[in-house]
This record gives structure tokens, C-alpha cells and sequence, in this order.
């Protein structure tokens, strides 16, 4: 009986949730959307599987794996689940500064890095190959449009209207900004993945470079361009509380027991990127669904290390009362999580049956 009142509850708030926002959440996803599966296509799935959300597309960026890769990852997996409705938008190849031979060389200075992306040594293929597609080549294709003017067309359609969720470096949205001075004013928030402060965790990536974290570094110009403008609001999930999170055995198991097509999809591929990983862009998209689950945040002033030097893309951050001269901008950082209440949403979103357009 318990159990039935409590599915009752659920669905009445959330019933209560849309009702109060009088109309779905307009959202635009920016990810450097590797796959099959992992934490850039789980988060979005999870924005898309929301009954909260209208996805008005998801723009692709280089990072963890090749533009071209990403593209075709995120076509298959909306294939898989029948929503090729939404539109997939190319971005940028590579980040506006930064470049592969160039951090190779800067590596021999100052040490290796552990996670260069589509660098990665070990898993590197060249930028126009898709690499393994072990979930099959999509027959969709993607947008003609580009990343940037499709971003400053939505937001100019629907002024004050749209989140920008960003789970990648920050190239599409610096370029939109540097195209269109009004784009950041007529965005409703921006929310990121990235940033890293002072994460307690035995993880060798953080362990000596607290401050280097793959978004916020792979392209540290688009970072700086994007935490100068004047967003109204700007929301950060940082290492420190994503390395508190884990894609366990059991989460897992507990996908695979349902049998929305998302379930299904991630029950087929998520043992490719093995246990324990973090669900770092995950909990960014399910907090943006969910604030409740935030038990903790604080407000910094952010910025990244533009020098060429050991820190360069590095996160600089200060409170309001030792900021510098210079205008930087107010970050909402969030600090500690409710873990189950995180556990039990994205389970209940992965599983759940997939909304119609």
C-alpha cells in the first residue's frame, strides 16, 4: 500500500512540476557527445527522457571523442530510442587555440596528462574516422547548420527562454558569443560540467592538479570568453562533487531491469566504459531537473589560467572578497549532493518510457 502512495505522490508532483512551470523547459544540449553510451550520452538521455523537458537540440563538440564519432553516437543512440525528431548540430573540430602537437610539447615540460580526449594516445584514430561503432552506423544524418548559429537562432526565438546545458569544452558556445554580442543576455541560464576546485579523492588524474579539469582546460580560451559574458545565471558542477557519484554494478542492474529503450541501450553498452567511472555529466543534467538534489552550493567567482605555463586551462576561482580588478562573473557552485535521491532519478529516468515528441 506504502509503495502505491508513494508512486501516487511522485506522479503528482511531478504532474505539479510542469503544471507550475506552465510549459516544458526549454533546453539546448552542448556535449562532446562520445558513445555508445558513458557519461556524455547518459546525461543526455536523461534530458531527454524528462517529461519536464523540450530538447531543441543537441550541438556537438570535439572532446572526449572526434566531432564525426560524436555525431554518429548520438544519431544512433536517438535511433535507438525513437527520437531522431531532435536535431544533432555539428560544432567545432577542434577547440579555437589548442592543438594536439602543441600539448605534446607542453606535456614534455610539464608532465603527461591523464585524459586528452580524442588525443587520448592510446585510443587516438584520425578526426575523419568514426572508430568502433559497435551499436551501428546511424542513417540519420546530421543538421546543415552549425553549432553556434543554430545556438544564437533559439535563443533569439525564444528570448529568456532557453537553458544552455553544456557537458564539453566550450568552443560552440565561445563562437556563439563571439558572433552574436546579444546571445548570452537572451539565454535563460547556462549549465556546465567542469571546473575543478579541490576534490578529496585518491584519483591520480586530480591528485597532484586539483585545478585541471578536461572541459574547462581541453579549450581554455572558449572557457574564459564563456565565463566572461553576462549570462543571468550561471550554474557549475565541478570535480568535487562529481567524483562523489559512481556508475556502479548494482546502478547498472537496476537499468536493466527495465525495458524502456534508453534501459535497454544502457544495459547493451555501459560495461564498455567498465564500473566506477563517474557520472560526472549525469548529475549536472539530473541537479538542472531536480535542484533538491544539491544539499549544498556556494558562490565563487571563476576564471582559467591563460598563461602558457604549468596552469595553463587550469580553474581559478575567489571569493567576492578577494576577486581581482578585472570583471569576472559569479558562479553558482555546487558542493554536496542527497546520493540516493541522484541514484533513484536517473534509474527512474533511464527506465521510464520514452516521451513522445
Amino acid at each position: 500500500m506504502k509503495s502505491v502512495q508513494t508512486k501516487i505522490l511522485a506522479a503528482l508532483l511531478l504532474t505539479l512540476t510542469v503544471t507550475c512551470w506552465g510549459q516544458k523547459r526549454k533546453i539546448i544540449i552542448d556535449q562532446d557527445a562520445a558513445g555508445p553510451a558513458g557519461t556524455d550520452q547518459q546525461s543526455i538521455l536523461l534530458l531527454i527522457q524528462s517529461p519536464q523537458t523540450e530538447v531543441l537540440g543537441i550541438t556537438v563538440v570535439t572532446g572526449d571523442q572526434w566531432l564525426k564519432a560524436e555525431l554518429a553516437h548520438t544519431l544512433r543512440m536517438l535511433e535507438l530510442i525513437g527520437r531522431t525528431d531532435i536535431p544533432v548540430v555539428p560544432g567545432a573540430e577542434y577547440p579555437l587555440v589548442r592543438r594536439k602537437e602543441e600539448t605534446e610539447l607542453w606535456e614534455q615540460r610539464y608532465g603527461s596528462v591523464a585524459w586528452v580526449g580524442a588525443w587520448t594516445p592510446r585510443l587516438y584514430h584520425p578526426a575523419d574516422d568514426l572508430g568502433d561503432m559497435p551499436e551501428g552506423k546511424p542513417a540519420t544524418k546530421p543538421s546543415d547548420e552549425d553549432a553556434a548559429h543554430f545556438l544564437i537562432r533559439m535563443v533569439h526565438k525564444y528570448p529568456n527562454e532557453v537553458t544552455i546545458y553544456a557537458g564539453g569544452p566550450m568552443t560552440n558556445i565561445a563562437l556563439a558569443i563571439s558572433i552574436d554580442p546579444e546571445f548570452a543576455g537572451l539565454v535563460k541560464e547556462l549549465v556546465f560540467m567542469g571546473a575543478s576546485l579541490n576534490p578529496q579523492t585518491t584519483d591520480p588524474e586530480f591528485v597532484n592538479t586539483p585545478r585541471r579539469e578536461f572541459n574547462l582546460w581541453f579549450d581554455p580560451e572558449a572557457a574564459h570568453i564563456m565565463l566572461s559574458a553576462p549570462w543571468k545565471k550561471i550554474v557549475c558542477t565541478p570535480v568535487d562533487i562529481s567524483v562523489k557519484t559512481r556508475m556502479t554494478s548494482e546502478l547498472i542492474d537496476r537499468i536493466k531491469a527495465g525495458n524502456s529503450p534508453a534501459a535497454r541501450y544502457i544495459a547493451q553498452y555501459a560495461h564498455l566504459h567498465g564500473q566506477y567511472n563517474y557520472l560526472w555529466d549525469e548529475l549536472a543534467a539530473a541537479a538542472w531537473l531536480d535542484p533538491s538534489l544539491i544539499t549544498q552550493k556556494e558562490t565563487r567567482f571563476m576564471d582559467i589560467d591563460l598563461d602558457k605555463g604549468y596552469g595553463y586551462g587550469d580553474t581559478i576561482t575567489w571569493t567576492d572578497r578577494d576577486k581581482p580588478k578585472i570583471d569576472v562573473r559569479p558562479v553558482e557552485i555546487q558542493v554536496d549532493l542527497d546520493l540516493e535521491k541522484f541514484y533513484k532519478l536517473f534509474v527512474d529516468l533511464l527506465t521510464a518510457p520514452t516521451p513522445g515528441k
